[in-house]
């Protein structure tokens, strides 16, 4: 840390500053404080007295400081925030509002009222709450591509080429800071340090006398601690970004935050201890910290799943306890949560999954299976916006797809819905599903797979045969995918997420079990010989692999359409899509029901998107 710059920017800031003063925000004794004042005065930067106050700078202890001019700021708000759920389902953790201000806004403020006006904001989730901020306060916004599959460390690496020699402040979207923290200019790199007491799973530092930070540990105990925004010199990140570059090309950092490479590389890097005072930054760890801070989220957290779930038990938001985010659904998001001593999940339905799920025939089939206690057990479901709360099975787990003993559990209960003779009044129905996602995937002009036209006529094929076969009908689950079969400690087997569930041949769950659990041509065979318990006939065999070929169709056009969305399933996509191939062909190699390809190009419906 440049002392000459201290004591100048010290002066510039206040020119009736006491060496006492001065003393204390060097953290030095008042005899090194008088001697670093003589110092800058032995080299011309300050003069003792002056008609605007005690010291002043002078024209080379202004031109001096001019080289420690922040030049700008990054605010890190790509992240999902997955601890302040259900908050962050509708907005940012960054704009969660703070006594009524938004934490980012503040920040921007505290910013503006030092000076700095340059500022980038790096967004990813939700990208689009953030656009208000450029006109509002003249930010820019830079997009991570990567943000739901890595951390910080990336986020960092995207707006690497902004702190190329430039001196910069890099703060998260989601503190408050007590006081403005932030100065015209800044004398050296730091990381803001805030002193814990006791046990923290914190990010500890160890300094020298000069404040370097010499160390950084995960965890420890009476230490201070990494904590709020840092500063990077020109000087720090010359030596920084090449370290970071490494760190991001090498395998296995995804889910590195950017403070790792400071942590691995340390004996590089010249970063100095920011010393706050206690309750100056505020990091929330999660929604309950939040709320035990702003009073204001105990009882009004203005959103619709709280709101809901006070409704439902009758009780006040405050009671709503232990708040944690379950790994985010193709379709849906939820959360559990306690109530009086018992845990429950809420299922809050996806944006723009109204246009692909029908919420009344879930609710409908839900309905009609209760008598069977097959699925969790419901406390609440709105057939109309498809927000859900139900039982939440502690100690249960998902179905394991490799276990031959799960799954002969799992194909023990299909046949016990299937033969139920329960049904529904609605159906489902493959030439439907697939014509109305190429609608919308026309609809948003786009590209799909070269060789969709020739594969598009393979599934008519087959619809076609399907069609003429004219198998039989009853309750069928759709989504019989492993994760949405439990095991409860009891011994019991619950199968949940009933969104498809509709009329339809019974083998279709035993293919889409299969294509979920990505199985080899073998297992799908094994798979079907443990849920019919006999040898399948010439025709069950089509049936199986047809609903294969058509299921991983169907689904690879949805992932398409969701990618649309911004929304990336990664090799997803592209294992559906040969499922659709790889089953077709199997078809014909086996001449099972002497299915023979056709022998005319795709019409209207099969056209190349």
């Amino acid at each position: 840390m440049d002392r000459d710059g201290l004591i100048c920017r010290s002066i510039y800031e206040n020119p009736d500053l006491t060496q006492r003063e001065l003393a204390s925000l060097l953290r030095v004794s008042l005899g090194s404080a008088n001697r670093l004042i003589g110092e800058c005065a032995k080299n011309g930067l300050i003069v003792n007295g002056s008609e605007h106050g005690k010291y002043a700078l002078t024209e080379k202890g202004n031109s001096y400081l001019e080289t420690f001019r922040v030049d700008g700021a990054l605010i890190l708000a790509a992240g999902f925030g997955s601890r302040f759920v259900p908050l962050t389902f509708e907005t940012p953790k960054g704009l969660l509002e703070v006594f009524g201000e938004r934490m980012i806004e503040r920040q921007i403020r505290q910013l503006h009222e030092a000076g700095v006006t340059d500022i980038t904001i790096a967004v990813g989730y939700l990208k689009e709450k953030f656009e208000y901020l450029i006109d509002k306060y003249g930010v820019r916004l830079l997009y991570n591509p990567e943000y739901a599959s890595k951390n910080t460390l990336a986020t960092v690496f995207h707006a690497r080429k902004l702190f190329a020699g430039r001196n910069m402040y890099l703060l998260p979207s989601d503190i408050w800071l007590r006081q403005n923290p932030y100065h015209r200019y800044e004398c050296g790199a730091w990381y803001s340090a805030v002193y814990m007491d006791g046990p923290t799973s914190e990010w500890c530092l160890s300094y020298n006398k000069k404040n370097r930070i010499t160390s950084v540990t995960i965890g420890g105990a009476d230490s201070w601690v990494m904590y709020g925004p840092a500063y990077f010199s020109r000087a720090f990140s010359d030596a920084f970004l090449p370290l970071l570059e490494a760190a991001y090309r090498r395998p296995g950092t995804e889910p590195d935050h950017w403070e790792q490479v400071v942590l691995e590389e340390i004996d590089r890097l010249e970063l100095y201890m920011n010393f706050q005072p206690a309750n100056q930054v505020y990091e929330f760890e999660n929604l309950e910290e939040l709320r035990q801070f702003d009073p204001h989220y105990q009882n009004h957290s203005d959103n619709e799943a709280m709101q809901l779930i006070a409704r439902v038990f009758q009780i006040p938001e405050s009671e709503i306890q232990n708040i944690r985010c379950l790994k985010s659904g193709m379709t849906n998001q939820s959360f559990i949560f306690e109530v009086q001593n018992a845990h429950y999940i809420c299922r809050i339905p996806g944006a723009g999954t109204e246009k692909l799920i029908n919420r009344q025939e879930e609710h409908d089939a839900f309905e009609a299976v209760a008598p069977l206690h097959i699925t969790e057990t419901i406390l609440y479901f709105d057939g109309g916006t498809g927000y859900k709360i139900a039982k939440y099975y502690e100690g249960s787990r998902n179905a394991d797809a490799q276990s031959p003993a799960d799954m002969a559990a799992c194909m023990a209960l299909l046949r016990r819905l299937h033969g139920s003779g329960i049904r529904v009044g609605h159906t489902f129905r493959f030439r439907d599903k697939i014509s109305f996602y190429e609608s919308l995937c026309c609809g948003r002009q786009a590209m799909l797979f070269e060789d969709y036209r020739e594969v598009r006529g393979w599934m008519d094929c087959l619809m076609d045969r399907l069609e003429r076969l004219n198998r039989p009908l009853c309750l069928s689950h759709i989504d019989s995918v492993a994760d949405n079969f439990l095991f409860l400690k009891d011994g019991s087997v619950r199968l949940i997420d009933w969104e498809y569930a509709a009329m339809h041949d019974p083998l279709i769950d035993v293919s889409m079990c299969g294509i979920y659990s990505y199985y080899t041509e073998e297992q799908m065979d094994g798979l079907l010989r443990l849920y019919l318990e006999r040898d399948p006939s010439e025709e069950e065999r089509f049936a199986v692999y047809a609903y294969a070929a058509l299921g991983g169709f169907l689904w690879a056009l949805w992932a398409v359409y969701k990618s649309m969305e911004g929304r990336e399933f990664g090799e997803y996509t592209l294992i559906m899509y040969h499922y659709a191939k790889q089953y077709y062909r199997k078809i014909l190699r086996l001449r099972l029901l002497s299915l023979e390809p056709l022998n005319h190009t795709a019409g209207e419906n099969g056209r190349k998107l």
